[in-house]
């Protein structure tokens, strides 16, 4: 089967993650997986069996207050299309099949079984006005998913579809192989892009408001990149915050396993959080913003606070800290293992054969 990423696999993100994830699980089950994605470098070398076909010049485009790393090549989409013919897959699953570009050509030649599936929730102007293109598009869809009810919300509105809610999952065993490695320093980790709706600069502030009483009481340790990391660290001036950079997915599990509390302090823009669950698959504690991408990944398992409030912030840290007992970390380990990868193609391949019927004309 081939899988359709419309960001480049070399860039962080969510949707890539689980595309790459997805392959491997596919792959351990006899699968023969083909990953189309925009191209961003020379490498080579993905964590991956699956094959790996990068097109398109890559271009950064702003999108639901990030920034997407994609292709707008029409060439690349018809190029995407000669790949995926050639491999000749029984069926294209499509992650963000509407994101430009270099899956248009294969979505709409309908030459397969065709799954999309949804990760974006929120609407702009751009979305509102081109839904009567989406809908049209949609018709080329066999079976529809989403991440997070508030995703299907957004595909509901501007697609028309009603497509049936799966969570992002992921591989929970590999968040726990590595050996706990306890730091000098009371640490908190913030894992993601460096942009505005991350809420990056509100983990600074709680940091700085909590070590100007209690001087050098916390470090923050923010592992990612992106445009606002210059002046995340003015902003962060001499404080306790260090900046590591992109990091390879080893060490970012590495540093679930270094942290005594992770933190995902997003403002908005969060269709499923994710990050939480993984932090919870390593045994570590979760602070997490109080927005619905991540209420609904929590589960009653994060301690949570007011978004762009350092006051609040600051204070679900401590409440969090002060509950890392064993009880509490096995019992968000186990919640998070309902959330793994090998459950979600579990109920994917249930959506496969729906769509093999509709395509095939058996419903």
């Amino acid at each position: 089967m081939t899988l359709v990423s419309p960001y480049a696999l070399d860039v962080h993100g969510g949707v890539q993650e689980q595309v790459v994830a997805m392959s491997r699980e596919l792959s351990r089950r006899g699968t023969q997986v083909q990953i189309v994605a925009p191209h961003s470098s020379d490498r080579q070398s993905y964590d991956t069996p699956a094959l790996i076909d990068r097109l398109g010049p890559l271009i950064s485009v702003a999108a639901n207050g990030s920034r997407a790393p994609l292709t707008l090549s029409a060439r690349a989409s018809a190029q995407a299309f000669e790949r995926v013919r050639d491999f000749d897959p029984d069926l294209v699953h499509f992650h963000e099949p509407f994101a430009p570009r270099v899956g248009w050509r294969t979505l709409r030649a309908h030459w397969r079984p065709a799954v999309g599936t949804f990760h974006r929730s929120g609407e702009g102007p751009a979305v509102s006005l081109a839904a009567p293109l989406l809908r049209r598009w949609s018709r080329h869809l066999d079976a529809a998913a989403a991440v997070s009810t508030h995703a299907a919300a957004t595909a509901r509105r501007s697609c028309g579809l009603d497509p049936v809610v799966l969570f992002n999952g992921f591989e929970l065993e590999r968040f726990a192989e590595f050996a706990r490695e306890r730091q000098a320093t009371t640490t908190m980790v913030v894992l993601g892009r460096l942009e505005e709706r991350k809420g990056v600069a509100t983990a600074i502030d709680a940091l700085r408001r909590h070590n100007d009483r209690v001087r050098g009481d916390w470090r923050l340790v923010v592992v990612g990149d992106g445009p606002d990391r210059a002046a995340l660290q003015r902003r962060a001036g001499a404080s306790d915050v260090v900046f590591i950079g992109a990091v390879s997915d080893e060490e970012k599990r590495r540093w679930y396993r270094r942290a005594d509390v992770v933190v995902a302090p997003a403002t908005h823009g969060e269709s499923f959080g994710l990050v939480l669950l993984e932090a919870m698959a390593s045994m570590t504690r979760v602070v997490a913003s109080d927005i619905p991408g991540y209420r609904d990944a929590a589960g009653g398992h994060a301690v949570l606070f007011a978004a762009r409030d350092p006051a609040a912030l600051e204070a679900a840290i401590v409440a969090a800290l002060g509950s890392r007992d064993e009880a509490t970390l096995e019992s968000a380990r186990e919640y998070a293992r309902g959330w793994s990868m090998s459950t979600l193609v579990d109920r994917y391949l249930d959506l496969y054969r729906v769509a093999r019927r509709e395509f095939a004309g058996l419903d």
